[in-house]
């Protein structure tokens, strides 16, 4: 197994050109390192490298935007601390899926700003928990600022969570992101793309922003388990991400959109033993339809890469197997990538040596 990890390292850090550098997208900030989308984990995101941050957005009651991977906030704050909030614990659906806990769109952002974030994946990854219970939950406006006053020209890449659902209880996201997009000196000048799942939203924003020419919009498309967007499911419509993603539908996603976002293993898949295997043809099939394609995850931890790029425990971090990863899809002429460590990513795509 060693023999042959090392004979793939090799091959993918060395022999095999790199294409056009891809941009590299901080998912959630550096959130290998810190709790996720915390203003920490963004100002260490640009300080790696990344070429954008991504915050993803949900709603307050009071119509503010955050940045919280979901609205349910159990797993990724200390609510469950606080007792004068254990009322508001309540079960709710969300896109067909059951969750129990707290959601951002019960609270202010006043009574959110007494929360402090937390690692949600622990147990992988000690150096980011040990920062537990340090930030706030931070606004879309504070990254912005963060972002603006960094030096560098940053990209916001932010992401509209569940919008069919929060349209239901009277949570515009949409457009609040385009209300904040128009008032924002600095989004009207710096690299933006809008991603989210939905189509609908995403055709909204098309037409709203249009001429905005710093302004793209990302059709994110999920794994196969996952049959259609929410969107089309509220409708009653027949339309699968599966064939979203065949040359016809990529050609209907190129008339709203400039980029596709499919998970990593729509495009480089794993074989039988869950070694990484060929490429398939959808970055070919994007780029037929004049579509961008930027993948998402590349995490640094063994659990999360092909079988063939692993090494030692399942639960460590392999900083080669990730970057060996990213130089796959690299040469297999991916435009971009989402990942929890851009530090990793920047070393990827420049071809440094780790340090």
């Amino acid at each position: 197994m060693m023999i042959r990890l090392l004979l793939v390292l090799g091959m993918v850090m060395t022999a095999v050109p790199l294409a056009a550098k891809p941009l590299i997208f901080a998912h959630r900030g550096a959130s290998a390192w810190l709790p996720e989308e915390t203003l920490a984990a963004y100002e260490k995101a640009i300080a790696d490298g990344a070429d954008f941050i991504e915050p993803d957005l949900v709603p307050t009651k009071d119509g503010m935007l955050v940045a919280r991977h979901e609205s349910n906030i159990t797993e990724t704050t200390d609510v469950a601390a606080h007792p004068e909030f254990a009322a508001r614990k309540v079960v709710k659906v969300i896109d067909g899926r059951r969750q129990e806990g707290w959601f951002t769109e019960d609270f202010t952002l006043a009574e959110l700003k007494t929360l402090r974030a937390k690692e949600r994946l622990g147990a992988l990854r000690p150096e980011s928990m040990s920062h537990d219970g340090q930030f706030e939950v931070a606004t879309f406006d504070e990254i912005v600022a963060l972002a603006a006053r960094s030096g560098k020209r940053v990209g916001l890449i932010p992401e509209i969570k569940h919008p069919t659902y929060f349209a239901g209880v009277g949570l515009d996201l949409a457009g609040k992101l385009i209300a904040a997009i128009k008032a924002s000196d600095y989004l009207r000048r710096a690299p933006v793309i809008v991603q989210c799942f939905e189509i609908a939203t995403l055709k909204r924003l098309h037409r709203e922003l249009a001429g905005m020419g710093n302004v793209a919009l990302l059709q994110l498309i999920q794994s196969s388990d996952v049959k259609q967007p929410a969107d089309v499911v509220a409708e009653g419509g027949a339309l699968t991400f599966d064939e979203m993603v065949a040359p016809k539908g990529l050609a209907e996603i190129a008339t709203y959109a400039q980029w596709i976002g499919p998970p990593l293993r729509r495009v480089i898949p794993l074989d039988a033993e869950g070694n990484s295997g060929a490429p398939a043809a959808l970055i070919a099939d994007a780029h037929k339809a004049g579509l961008k394609v930027g993948v998402f995850t590349f995490r640094p931890e063994n659990q999360f890469l092909p079988a063939n790029l692993r090494h030692g425990d399942t639960g460590a971090r392999w900083p080669q197997g990730m970057i060996a990863d990213v130089r796959s899809f690299v040469a297999a002429g991916v435009d971009g990538f989402f990942t929890d460590d851009p530090a990793l990513g920047r070393a990827a795509v420049e071809g440094d040596p780790l340090k």
